[in-house]
């Protein structure tokens, strides 16, 4: 076997923050709490600068729970703790330029915001909801929210949008993330947990196979949990690009972008034809076996895979070998498989395949997806989807409505039912029968969703949002409210193993500044509705009642005791239950116990390359960026490592088009233009080209990307569309972004360890 290259995360000194920049809180205290950012959830340290200092700057340092004897938080792998380079620059967030500390109120469209009182604003939030509802009924009020929010405020902001605004419209940026994944797991199993074991069983796996995951820049510690010293471990990557997860890989399927279905149902006919299913497996804990393998015997042989994918028969045997030969092994996927108009499929295909291999509920092995946003496992379990209730209960289930409505103190019968999906809902703002007013917070969809979400926007008769800086959706608002962000509250977030974990409040937030809950909470006021805490403990002891009996269970959860433990897995029904690592050992969460196959045909991307659109368009993240961008562009430092969009394309098409590194290039697909440099790579297929989403204005990848939906998911297919490319400038024409060497800024060919000089990031 081929072991992966070795990974490192390199320590650096720890960060210092100057808490005195205008608009900040000058008050510090040392806390354990979590980084910002992605669903690892990394444990780290912020405390007061060292001695001598005045109280007026914090230090973030990682810190090592395993060490410390308290457990395996993901934070840690086989030799113990470390952030990355953003989980070490989180703390420059406290302290940005254009930090909001005032609430802000236009007196009418189009002119600039000003500075008001808090009783100002959420006066003129009030007045707006009860003029639209009054004049075009209750659900042309939506909410949209974010996978970056706490349980509570996740928790609190679907309890406000069915109680105080009793509309149906209310949705989260989750949706562009996890759907996919979660509607075929809770397909198969009867339950959606991102990973239904802990990391640990990552660590411990002899085969790993990601499918349309780039943990390498998307997560970085994780590569803790992949690191292989004995040397045992084969490594398998299906992406379209060899990337740095991908490049150092035993096996490297390069598929073409849009082919992942067909991928997983042809390593499936291969472990069928090579008596590679365990047959004991499927017969004592699955159901649906019989019509998927006539399926996939009969449509996905070598050949037509190799034809459809472009990936050799050779090296997919290897991949299906490797898989049923290992004693354990793991299957992952992530967005690149999952971001498509056929993403709940494609999930289930790889399901199927890891149900044929006896894997989900064996010690060590399983399906498992990595959940991407902070929160975007917990945020999706109590309340933000638009067909759900707290505990991952549906929302058109009369016991389930029952039940919530009985903790809330309504009739069920006021309780809304399901309402439009993000990108249906965005899509709709304005229209006739679509939401007038939005109230928004912790996302930024003009950048995160498809399509012309800005123009959407600006048809609302009312928008307001609660953020703490001026994102380029927030700045579009006629009311922007000034909010708390990681290190000034507490709240509790769901990382990717559904583990829960305590977020405590490390530095005082700058005068003024409220939070989401006490947002939530006036407003609901304001509105009639009682029963809304602003007290993060108290949310949270109302959500558990909420979640009893569902199959997010956390009621037997509270702040004192996730932090007693370090982190509690759900489900966990009661005080005296240990919480649930690995919830499938012996049952599967379906009512007969049972695993379910699922058949799922290959049906390629919703648009294929054609003469005027003859290349492939994937998109995906840069390692110092996160998400929409938000908040790595405000970090100087990652703005350095990482400062703009880049199209990424291999050198044979540059050379047919007269591209050099560097020339800005003009890619157009039938929704739109943008204009951004060439970055030359032989790491990616020479039919596709990568663009990294992070970025506004000219560089918006999301301009050119497929809205199209999965019909089960409602996920946009942002992994692949047609794409036209020509060069919009001279030949050697230099825009490129970054530092003057092509290796070190190439995410295929430099180490992501040195991005910094050593400054926390992994390889």
């Amino acid at each position: 076997m081929v072991k992966p290259q070795a990974h490192r995360i390199v320590d650096m000194p720890n960060r210092a923050v100057d808490a005195r920049k205008p608009g900040v809180g000058a008050s510090a205290r040392t806390g354990a709490t979590h980084c910002p950012y992605c669903a690892l959830q990394c444990g780290m340290t912020v405390a007061p600068a060292g001695e001598g200092a005045d109280g007026a700057t914090v230090t973030i340092s990682p810190r090592d729970d395993v060490a410390a004897g308290h457990g395996g938080p993901s934070t840690e792998g086989p030799a113990g703790g470390g952030l990355c380079q953003k989980g070490w620059t989180a703390g420059d967030l406290l302290t940005t330029a254009g930090r909001l500390t005032t609430p802000l109120l236009r007196d009418e469209r189009g002119a600039p915001l000003r500075a008001v009182g808090w009783g100002a604003a959420l006066s003129r939030v009030t007045a707006e909801i009860q003029r639209v509802q009054a004049r075009y009924g209750r659900n042309a009020v939506a909410v949209f929210g974010g996978g970056g929010l706490t349980n509570e405020k996740a928790y609190q902001l679907g309890k406000f949008a069915r109680v105080a605004l009793r509309t149906a419209n209310i949705d989260y940026n989750g949706r562009f993330c996890m759907s996919s994944a979660a509607a075929a797991a809770d397909r198969a199993f009867g339950l959606d947990r991102g990973l239904p074991f802990p990391l640990e069983d990552v660590a411990a796996a002899e085969v790993v196979f990601l499918a349309g995951a780039n943990v390498a820049e998307t997560m970085p510690p994780f590569l803790r949990h992949l690191r292989d010293p004995a040397g045992t471990r084969t490594l398998i990557v299906a992406d379209p690009r060899r990337t740095p997860t991908a490049a150092p890989a035993g096996i490297h399927l390069q598929l073409t972008p849009g082919t992942d279905l067909a991928l997983a149902n042809g390593l499936l006919h291969l472990a069928l034809v090579e008596g590679l299913a365990d047959e004991a497996y499927i017969a004592a804990r699955t159901s649906g076996f019989a019509a998927v393998r006539d399926h996939v015997l009969a449509r996905y042989w070598p050949e037509r895979v190799e034809r459809i994918t472009g990936v050799p028969v050779p090296a997919l045997r290897e991949a299906v070998r490797a898989l049923a030969a290992a004693r354990t092994a793991i299957i992952l996927t992530g967005r690149g498989a999952e971001q498509h108009a056929t993403g709940t499929d494609t999930v289930t295909a790889f399901i199927n395949l890891a149900l044929a291999l006896g894997l989900p509920g064996r010690p060590g092995s399983g399906y498992g997806a990595l959940t991407g946003q902070g929160n975007g496992q917990g945020g999706r379990e109590h309340g933000q989807k638009a067909d759900q209730l707290p505990g991952y209960r549906r929302i058109d289930d009369p016991a389930a409505r029952a039940h919530v409505a009985a903790v809330w103190g309504v009739d069920p019968a006021d309780l809304p039912g399901p309402g439009r999906s993000a990108t249906e809902l965005l899509a709709a703002a304005g229209t006739p029968g679509g939401p007038r007013a939005l109230l928004l917070f912790g996302s930024n969809p003009v950048i995160s969703a498809p399509g012309g979400v800005a123009d959407a926007l600006d048809r609302l008769d009312f928008l307001a949002a609660a953020d703490f800086v001026d994102s380029e959706t927030a700045r579009r608002a006629d009311v922007l409210l000034p909010v708390t962000q990681w290190a000034e509250e507490a709240g509790t977030m769901t990382n990717l193993e559904g583990r829960v974990r305590l977020r405590r409040r490390c530095v005082d937030p700058p005068p003024g500044v409220r939070t989401d809950l006490e947002v939530l909470a006036e407003l609901a006021g304001r509105l009639g509705a009682a029963g809304f805490s602003a007290d993060p403990a108290a949310v949270f002891d109302e959500l558990a009642r909420a979640s009893a009996g569902g199959i997010a269970d956390y009621a037997g959860m509270s702040h004192a005791r996730i932090d007693a433990d370090w982190g509690l897995f759900w489900p966990c029904p009661d005080a005296a239950h240990p919480g649930t690592p690995r919830p499938f050992t012996d049952r599967f969460a379906h009512p007969d116990g049972r695993a379910r196959f699922t058949v799922a045909g290959h049906r390629g991307p919703a648009e294929s390359p054609d003469t005027g659109y003859p290349l492939y368009l994937t998109t995906g993240r840069q390692l110092a960026q996160y998400q929409s961008g938000a908040q790595t562009r405000r970090v100087a430092d990652l703005l350095k490592t990482a400062p703009g969009p880049y199209a990424e394309i291999h050198p044979d098409l540059a050379a047919r088009h007269d591209v050099a590194d560097g020339t800005p290039v003009r890619l157009t697909t039938r929704r739109g233009t943008i204009t951004v440099p060439a970055r030359l790579t032989s790491a990616i297929r020479a039919d596709t080209v990568f663009v990294p989403f992070h970025w506004p204005g000219a560089g918006r990848a999301n301009t050119l990307t497929n809205p199209a939906l999965d019909p089960v998911s409602r996920m946009p297919e942002f992994k692949v569309c047609a794409v036209h490319l020509e060069r919009a400038g001279p030949p050697g024409t230099s825009e490129a972004p970054g530092p003057a060497d092509h290796d070190a800024r190439n995410p295929a060919t430099h180490d992501p360890a040195e991005v910094r000089g050593g400054a926390g990031e992994a390889a």
